[in-house]
């Protein structure tokens, strides 16, 4: 498993911003971790950060990248990180770059869901986007880079092969 990649796009809704962090693993592009909130918090992003390590278990030394957002920067995100014996990475200060699979969702999920969609309320766009995201975009959603199969697809077809050999 490759480093999980966090980031997050805002939503506007007629009550106000809503704020999504997503952690992505990049070896199969699925979204293991999200959180959304009213505000751009380290307690989002640690949400997104306790979301992605209960589903996945990640293995002490797996690298964790990051851009410098004072979020991920944070004493208590880098000490969520340590105690589960994951090692940070951070980008360099405008290395757009180093996030383009991150973006590169958030370009998606925008074109495919958020962009669609008028939400009046924070409760519609959070359903909406957990629909998105664990109903489609990860069992469903086809992906060049995986070969034309959703990233839940590519992990089970990896796995049968790594089983046979």
């Amino acid at each position: 498993m490759k480093s999980p990649r966090p980031t997050h796009p805002y939503v506007q809704t007629d009550e106000g911003w809503l704020y999504l962090a997503v952690l992505l693993d990049l070896f199969s592009r699925r979204i293991v971790g999200w959180a959304m909130d009213k505000r751009m918090t380290r307690a989002l992003t640690l949400r997104a950060l306790h979301m992605a390590a209960q589903r996945r278990r990640p293995p002490k030394g797996l690298i964790h990248h990051t851009d410098q957002g004072s979020q991920y920067a944070s004493g208590d995100y880098q000490r969520a990180l340590g105690s589960r014996g994951v090692v940070c990475s951070m980008s360099r200060a405008g290395d757009c770059f180093d996030n383009s699979v991150a973006e590169s969702f958030f370009a998606t999920i925008k074109k495919e869901c958020i962009s669609r969609i008028h939400f009046a309320t924070h409760t519609e766009a959070y359903d909406a986007i957990a629909s998105y995201i664990d109903g489609f975009y990860n069992p469903v959603r086809r992906h060049s880079t995986l070969q034309n199969v959703s990233p839940i697809d590519y992990e089970r077809a990896i796995a049968t092969v790594r089983q046979a050999a």
